[in-house]
């Protein structure tokens, strides 16, 4: 009986680790935002800093950021009329980090492994 009790916690725990990473990937799934978060795992970032660095306008911006602060990734403060961000979550950040290795969309002119280049083989 004790052992039931034990998968019944961990399934427990699984699903709500499930959800969790399955909201991280979701979130990760639209380019603007993996953009977005590629720049903050690298520190504050302005509104405008984001705009410029990323080629995209306010609103896209915007709309971007409300939905990782919605999802709890990114925090935001403001300094007079300026409105920075960061990223909170660290799972997001180590996964930005893992991705960077993989590849290297993170940093500027660095190149990709050959592993990460190679095509992958189509599924039968």
């Amino acid at each position: 009986m004790a052992a039931a009790k034990d998968i019944t916690g961990a399934a427990a725990g699984m699903v709500e680790n499930v959800g969790t990473a399955s909201n991280l990937l979701k979130a990760l799934a639209n380019e603007n935002r993996l953009r977005l978060l590629c720049l903050l795992a690298k520190g504050e970032r302005s509104v405008t800093e984001l705009e410029t660095t990323l080629a995209l306008r306010q609103p896209t911006v915007s709309q971007q950021l409300a939905r990782l602060k919605a999802d709890d990734l990114v925090a935001h403060r403001r300094q007079g009329k300026t409105i920075y961000y960061s990223l909170v979550s660290e799972e997001a950040r180590r996964l930005m980090m893992a991705l960077d290795k993989l590849f290297c969309f993170c940093t500027p002119g660095a190149k990709r492994s050959k592993r990460a280049r190679a095509p992958r083989a189509a599924a039968r």
